[in-house]
Parts: C-alpha cells; structure tokens; sequence
C-alpha cells in the first residue's frame, strides 16, 4: 500500500529563483527554468548532498556538524507573500527578498502543509517538503537595502508563513507556470 497520496490539490509555479553565493547576499536571482539535481537546484548556493548543521538543529548536533542537505530549496506561496506584505506594510514583496526558490500559488497554508510531503510535475521531477521555514533576521538585511525602515517588520510578518525547505527526490525540471500536484503522507 502506498504511503504517499496523491492529492486533488494542485499549484502553479508563479516565480523560480537562486541564491548564487550567501556570503555576497541573500537576495534570490530570478529564473524562468530551474534545473533540479539530486544535490539540489543548479547555481543554488544552497545546494548540495550534505551542508553544516545549523540553528535549526542545534538540539541534534554541534554548529557545523556535516550532516544531509533537506534545505536544498525554500518554497514559498504567493498567497503567504501577499500576506506577509500585508502585515509588513508594504504593497508588495518581491520572493527574492526571502531567498525563494520556488514560489506557488493555490495550495491554501502552504507552509503548513505536512512534512515529507511530495511537489510533483507532469515531467515526474520531484522535491520533499522537510519542513516550516522558521522567519529569520537574514531577508531583512534584503528588504532593509531597497526598503529603509521596513525589513525589522519581517520576523513577525513571516511567522507561520515562511513557506518550507525541501529537497530534491526526483531530478527533473520545473518551469515557471507548470503545475506540481501535492502528494501526503497517509
């Protein structure tokens, strides 16, 4: 019996984009094709099979522990940017602010949704939803550049809607405007 369901519920690619080196900036540089490897998307410095742990696991290991990369790509929705914005004040907030990789409308609470929960396209190409994005101090140095005044208000906008790392299970392409269908755990 299958452990993963596919879903009636399904959302399109609004934006793809890539971090290309962290220690320059978080800002995302946007992509029309987002070409996805078993270590992650191609030219995301995120990428990779392993990385050093970080805050988010600190209760499991010591900083800088090598241990395997779930956090290959960030996935946000449209529909938590907008609100996000909202709270924040602002009319508008461009995904690259936030370190997107890839930004879907029409899966309602995304960031919600439940951990290893499956993305897919028609082509089969695959990511694995590990978890809720926590908000953090780092897009507000982002937002911060382009917007004085504004990127202090990020951490509580973002809170329970910072969308969700994953990682890369089926290598493949997404494109933007293309459909992946949600498949749950059972």
């Amino acid at each position: 019996m299958p452990a993963l369901i596919p879903t009636d519920h399904y959302a399109t690619i609004t934006w793809l984009g890539v971090v290309p080196d962290r220690a320059a900036g978080l800002k995302a540089v946007p992509r029309e094709v987002l070409a996805l490897g078993f270590d992650g998307p191609e030219g995301e410095d995120h990428g990779g099979l392993t990385r050093p742990s970080c805050s988010r696991v600190l209760s499991q290991y010591p900083r800088d522990t090598v241990i395997r990369n779930t956090r290959q790509l960030c996935v946000m929705s449209a529909e938590e940017l907008t609100a996000i914005a909202a709270a924040m004040g602002v009319d508008a907030l461009d995904p690259s602010y936030m370190s997107a990789t890839v930004v879907i409308e029409g899966i309602a609470d995304f960031t919600h949704v439940p951990p290893s929960s499956r993305l897919q396209a028609a082509s089969g190409a695959t990511i694995v939803v590990d978890m809720e994005n926590r908000p953090c101090m780092l897009p507000a140095r982002e937002i911060e550049a382009d917007m004085p005044g504004v990127g202090k208000a990020i951490k509580g906008a973002a809170k329970g809607r910072r969308g969700v790392t994953a990682w890369v299970e089926r290598e493949g392409v997404f494109t933007l405007g293309e459909r992946l269908r949600l498949h749950i755990p059972d």
